[in-house]
């Protein structure tokens, strides 16, 4: 292997290509996607001051990227320039300490995090997103570092916001198909679910948390101090329990299996039976009313009502898909510069104020991500989608990637004003870069569609409108060991290798056909 190595990097001084290395597969980049990738990188550095370096500097960016990234080219400019910038921005989070490496979320230093400047609000995002990085021990020791190095502290602070955790590693796993760590952690996570329900579980069984404890502050339908059921972290423990579910059949442990079927069923008829609103077609808070031991949904449908399509909770019925209509409604969800986080129709939307942390109506990306991961579920695995069709899904995410700019130049802070996309913390140095959401995951995973599989399948269904793109390339997806390459030419006049869609696994073609469609590839084993 070392000679080959060696052999492969004398190569590259003389051809125009760049060999790069998975787990002993090799991927041969192609000229195009490299000088794109130069381009990009090239000109994010030069337009950035640079004033926290963490593991991989400015000038370490571009080989980094080439090294660990699945590289894309498509005709949407402004999907294909965030794509970059997130990866760029994510790897300016990469965080090496004495407990391994982490992935932080604010670039400076900021009062309410722990260690190394760690937070776990937006750990699930972080997941998500890097389960497509190559080199693996990044994210492994982030996780790691979480269930086993954060426990460990006086005072842990992993629950300090609530949680998809489980999902996410489950999820992870579905992209690597590394068993062995996540069974090692299922004792861990089967531990952390059970400390959930310790201090949030209702005797009714389902979840309350602080609305700034989901990382939701000062929402129309939360406060700080009152035990409201929320659809976040009730759904979150959903994903929880049926990812633990997955992971308890993968151990052999016929008991936690048992327990987290069985907790998942019950989370699911539990939040449709006292979350979902007939009347508003929407799932909503539960409020706690303050003297009483009664509750009342709330009167506000927001942006977290459509978490629970996340992890595919809502039963596939059109009373459920009802809800989706309100995201494409301008007295609804739908705002110029983005997904607004409570319905614009709502007499206290925007009512608390400016440039602090208000989830009353403003932009979140990271509400965003959730609903786009959502609205992906739906379209993709369920039957009823009221009307909401792909290309819903692609005007959503190009708007969402528009949305990173700031004065005509990349950029990604907190939240945003839904009518002019200015960011409401302004020039904050802590909102630069705000690594609290996922972009790169939508494009891969639900956009072009690469749906990671616990068989040895490979599927791709992809969510781009029909006649939206004639063509794209995803190159270097690293998938249960090997790499994975996508290739889109409706007309063969881009690549000249004949039309359609084709498909690579570790440089050998493995599907050719003449539509852009769900496919499912059988990988060979080696």
């Amino acid at each position: 292997m070392g000679s080959f190595k060696a052999i492969a990097a004398a190569i590259c001084i003389f051809f125009p290509l760049h060999l790069c290395a998975q787990r002993g597969s090799y991927v041969v980049i192609q000229p195009s996607l490299e000088n794109t990738l130069k381009k990009y990188t090239d000109r994010f550095n030069s337009l950035d001051s640079e004033y926290v370096v963490n593991y991989v500097s400015n000038a370490q960016a571009f080989d980094w990227l080439k090294t660990n990234v699945p590289l894309l080219e498509c005709p949407d400019s402004t999907i294909e320039q965030t794509y970059y910038y997130r990866w760029w921005t994510f790897r300016k989070h990469l965080k090496e300490t004495p407990d391994g490496f982490i992935f932080t979320e604010f670039i400076t230093q900021v009062k309410h995090a722990g260690r190394y400047n760690a937070l776990s609000c937006a750990f699930g995002h972080h997941v998500y997103e890097g389960r497509w990085l190559r080199n693996k021990q990044y994210l492994d020791q982030y996780i790691q570092y979480w269930y086993l190095k954060d426990a460990q502290q006086k005072v842990p602070r992993f629950h300090q916001f609530s949680s998809w955790a489980a999902d996410a590693v489950y999820n992870r796993f579905l992209v690597d198909r590394d068993s062995s760590f996540v069974t090692s952690l299922l004792p861990y996570m089967d531990q952390d679910y059970r400390l959930w329900e310790q201090e949030k579980r209702l005797p009714n069984g389902l979840f309350w948390q602080f609305d700034v404890k989901d990382g939701m502050e000062e929402s129309i339908s939360g406060a700080r101090r009152e035990k409201h059921t929320r659809p976040t972290i009730s759904s979150y423990m959903y994903g929880n329990a049926n990812a633990l579910t997955k992971m308890a059949i993968m151990a052999g442990n016929d008991t936690l299996r048992q327990r987290y079927a069985a907790d998942a069923a019950k989370i699911r008829q539990l939040v449709q039976e006292q979350l979902w609103d007939d009347t508003a077609a929407f799932f909503k808070v539960r409020q706690a009313i303050k003297g009483s031991n009664d509750t009342r949904l709330s009167n506000a449908r927001e942006e977290i009502g459509f978490i629970p399509w996340y992890f595919n909770l809502p039963t596939d019925k059109s009373k459920y898909a009802k809800a989706w209509k309100q995201l494409t409604d301008t007295t609804g969800f739908d705002a110029p510069w983005g997904l607004t986080t409570a319905e614009r129709r709502h007499p206290a939307f925007r009512s608390h104020g400016s440039g602090g942390c208000e989830w009353d109506g403003a932009i979140w990306p990271f509400a965003t991500t959730q609903t786009l991961k959502g609205l992906a579920h739906l379209l993709t695995d369920y039957k009823h989608h009221d009307g909401v069709s792909p290309a819903v899904y692609y005007r959503a995410l190009q708007v969402y990637a528009r949305s990173h700019q700031k004065n005509g130049k990349p950029y990604l802070g907190e939240y945003q004003d839904e009518r002019t996309g200015y960011w409401l913390k302004g020039d904050d140095p802590r909102s630069s870069y705000y690594n609290h959401s996922g972009f790169c995951d939508l494009v891969i995973n639900d956009l072009i569609g690469i749906k990671p599989r616990a068989d040895n399948n490979l599927e791709l269904y992809p969510l781009i409108p029909e006649g939206q793109w004639d063509w794209f390339m995803l190159e270097g997806v690293p998938y249960h060991g090997k790499l994975v390459t996508v290739k889109w030419d409706k007309t063969g006049k881009r690549y000249k290798e004949g039309k359609g869609l084709k498909v690579f696994v570790d440089g050998r073609e493995v599907y050719r056909g003449g539509k852009l469609k769900r496919i499912v590839v059988r990988l060979s084993e080696r």
